[in-house]
C-alpha cells in the first residue's frame, strides 16, 4: 500500500533554498532517519546509502504561452 503526501505551493527564490539546504542537512546528518517538510506534515524517511535519481529539465517556447521551465528533482530507493 502506497502512502502519497504532497504540497503545491509558490515559493521566492531564498525560500525554496532554504528548503533545499534543510533537505541537504538532512541527508548529510548520517541519522537513519530524516524528516523531510511536505507543507504542514512532517514525514519520516529511511534512506539508504545510495539513493537513485533523476534530473528531468524541459524549456519550453510557444508564441502565445511564452516560455516555460520545469525542473523535475526524483530520489527513488528501498529502505
Amino acid at each position: 500500500m502506497a502512502q502519497r503526501t504532497t504540497t503545491d505551493e509558490s515559493l521566492s527564490r531564498d525560500e525554496l533554498a532554504t528548503y533545499f539546504e534543510h533537505l541537504a542537512a538532512e541527508f548529510r546528518s548520517g541519522d537513519e532517519q530524516l524528516d523531510i517538510e511536505v507543507g504542514n506534515k512532517t514525514v519520516t524517511l529511511n534512506p539508504p546509502e545510495t539513493i537513485d535519481t533523476s534530473i528531468d529539465v524541459v524549456e519550453r517556447s510557444t508564441m502565445f504561452r511564452g516560455n516555460h521551465e520545469t525542473v523535475r528533482v526524483e530520489l527513488n530507493w528501498k529502505p
